[in-house]
């Protein structure tokens, strides 16, 4: 009997064509409307039943078969990213400032794509809700779904979610149980002393000295406060202060993220930085004031779960193109906050020799949609196993 791989690549000038076509048309978090348009045109071409709407722009599909009373979620995301594109191919971006740079038009058509194979075969038992996501960067999408009630009006006993991986080879998979990706905080600290003139700094409190100061004690966080078996980032990447070369200024506002793998941790980066921040500014006769954002939980495999996602994998490839202790990066990704109601898993699957995410030349290779969308239906035929 054919794999789900090997049926799904039947398609691939269908699917090919449709991720390219998210691809030109590229929209931002909680804005997908022209895309959750496209998909859910697809899935009712399918026969398949639409919800609309689940979270701003959020879609759901759901397929049932058989009597089973298990529930499988496979989520996929569908926001873009504010940036410009750099490709100069057929099917590049046609929106200024805006592109599909990390894959979500990818992500979107492997969904359709296990959508269409799990609608033919029906070689499951049960329900499976298709999650299309909106805001997964940054706009908080997977918090508006289930503030809307997405497990509520679409149970899961599990669910499931990928990523592509520039630099690992098409057909081959990356998971691991527990932490797989971190949390992720985005903040501001407000710097604020007394201006003046840049001959005369004695006459004021100087915001830069306190806010350059800051800086060198904030690197002081993880090195001395995160114990060593724990990982933590915290990086300043802003520091926004005056624009005339003899004026001192008010106030300065510097910025960055911190990433760590549990809330915990996380927790203890922003009081440190918060007690710094303050200490600093305070010694030096000015006043600092944290705004510290987490944009995103750590995201958590469960150990089981994550077993089922990866010998699904197996089956379709073979033990040997799937890594199973797959190192834990501090990219983050707000699936984190579904895994937090409902046990399931996340796995990377191979894009080849790309450009890395993020980057104005990056495009999703369509060579990977059989793969992620085979690992996807592979899961759900194991989870909800038809009897014979």
């Amino acid at each position: 009997m054919s794999t789900p791989t090997e049926i799904i690549a039947q398609w691939q000038d269908e699917f090919t064509a449709i991720r390219r076509d998210i691809h030109a048309h590229p929209e931002l978090g909680l804005e997908e409307h022209r895309t959750a348009d496209l998909v859910a045109r697809k899935l009712t071409e399918m026969g398949i039943e639409v919800h609309r709407g689940v979270g701003v722009t959020g879609v759901v599909g759901v397929i049932r078969n058989g009597n089973g009373q298990g529930r499988i979620g496979l989520r996929a995301d569908m926001d873009a990213l504010a940036m410009t594109e750099a490709n100069g191919f057929a099917h590049a971006s046609t929106i200024p400032g805006k592109m599909h740079a990390c894959g979500h038009d990818g992500h979107t058509t492997m969904l359709l794509a296990a959508a269409k194979y799990l609608q033919t075969t029906k070689r499951f038992d049960g329900a499976i809700h298709l999650i299309f996501q909106p805001g997964e960067e940054g706009a908080g999408g997977a918090l508006a779904m289930l503030e809307d009630g997405l497990f509520e009006r679409f149970p899961c006993d599990a669910v499931f979610g990928l990523h592509n991986r520039p630099g690992m080879p098409v057909g081959h998979y990356g998971i691991r149980p527990g932490p797989m990706m971190a949390g992720v905080a985005f903040y501001d600290i407000q710097v604020t002393g007394k201006g003046g003139h840049g001959a005369r700094p004695e006459t004021t409190n100087d915001p830069v000295v306190m806010g350059a100061a800051i800086v060198q004690a904030l690197q002081s966080v993880v090195a001395r406060n995160v114990p060593a078996a724990e990982r933590a980032v915290l990086s300043v990447t802003r520091f926004d202060a005056g624009n005339a070369y003899n004026v001192i200024p008010n106030e300065v506002r510097l910025g960055g993220t911190v990433r760590a793998f549990s809330n915990e941790i996380m927790k203890l980066v922003e009081d440190r930085m918060r007690a710094i921040s303050e200490g600093v500014a305070t010694g030096l006769g000015g006043s600092a004031v944290l705004d510290f954002r987490v944009i995103t939980t750590p995201l958590v495999n469960d150990a089981m779960e994550a077993v089922a996602l990866g010998d699904a994998a197996a089956s379709l490839v073979g033990e040997g193109h799937v890594k199973r202790e797959f190192p834990a990066v501090m990219g983050g990704e707000d699936f984190a906050y579904m895994l937090e109601k409902c046990p399931g898993a996340y796995i990377v699957t191979g894009n080849g020799d790309s450009a890395e995410v993020h980057n104005p030349r990056f495009d999703f290779n369509d060579a990977a949609i059989p793969h992620g969308a085979g690992v996807l239906a592979a899961v759900v035929e194991a989870k909800l196993k038809r009897v014979e």
